[in-house]
């Protein structure tokens, strides 16, 4: 479990279930600053990610047949699919050898914001 889960205000970050369900599992919520959505920027581009190359071309018919292609996309995206930032090399190796604790920078400065 992380130790914080970073978004926007988005009302179904607020929501009191998430907010419940996020408590529970133990994480913080790290908002971003509001009209500020370059400082999410790396969920951003996810997200423009999984709707173009899976949900816009997809129609799930029961949440089990979502969960399972998208479960498929998740293992394709993160273990094959080439990734610009990575030299063209899929992100699962990757993600072993990344720092357990942000670089110092990182770590102090203040961009995320709770409600």
């Amino acid at each position: 479990v992380p130790g914080h889960i970073r978004s926007d205000n988005g009302p179904e970050f607020i929501a009191k279930a998430v907010r419940e369900w996020i408590a529970a599992v133990g994480a913080r919520t790290a908002f971003i600053e509001p009209g500020s959505p370059w400082e999410n920027g790396y969920c951003e581009s996810f997200n423009a990610k999984l709707r173009d190359e899976l949900l816009n071309g997809e129609l799930f018919y029961s949440l089990a047949e979502g969960r399972t292609v998208l479960e498929s996309w998740r293992r394709h995206y993160n273990t094959l699919r080439p990734h610009a930032s990575l030299g063209y090399k899929p992100p699962a190796p990757a993600a072993i050898s990344w720092p357990a604790a942000p670089p110092p920078a990182m770590a102090t400065k203040p961009t995320m914001h709770r409600i």
